[in-house]
C-alpha cells in the first residue's frame, strides 16, 4: 500500500505545480513580452508522475486556459486526496479486524 500513497502524493504535488503555474500566468499575463509557463507531466513506470515546467514559445496570455487549468488542478488534488483518505480508511478497517 505504500506505493499507492506515493503515487497519490506524486499526483498532489503535480497538481500543486499546475495550480502555481496557472496562478503565475494570471498574475503576470499583462506584463509586456510575458511568456506563459507550461507544466508538462510524464507518467513514471513505477507509478506517479514527473513534472517539468517550461515556457510557451510565444509571448502572450491565455486567461481562459489558465482558469480552466486552475480548476483542473484543484479537482486532481482532491481526487488524489480521496485516494489517500480511502487508503487510510482501509488500513484502519484492516487493523480493526486484526485487533
Amino acid at each position: 500500500m505504500n506505493s499507492l500513497s506515493t503515487t497519490a502524493l506524486s499526483g498532489m504535488n503535480a497538481a500543486m505545480f499546475r495550480l502555481g503555474s496557472a496562478a503565475h500566468n494570471v498574475a503576470n499575463g499583462l506584463t509586456p513580452d510575458f511568456r506563459r509557463q507550461i507544466v508538462q507531466q510524464e507518467s513514471l513506470p513505477e507509478g506517479g508522475v514527473m513534472v517539468s515546467i517550461g515556457q510557451a514559445p510565444e509571448a502572450g496570455h491565455d486567461l481562459a486556459r489558465d482558469i480552466v487549468e486552475q480548476m483542473a488542478a484543484s479537482y486532481s488534488f482532491k481526487a488524489n486526496l480521496g485516494v489517500i483518505r480511502t487508503q487510510d480508511e482501509m488500513l484502519g478497517s484492516l487493523l480493526d479486524l486484526k485487533a
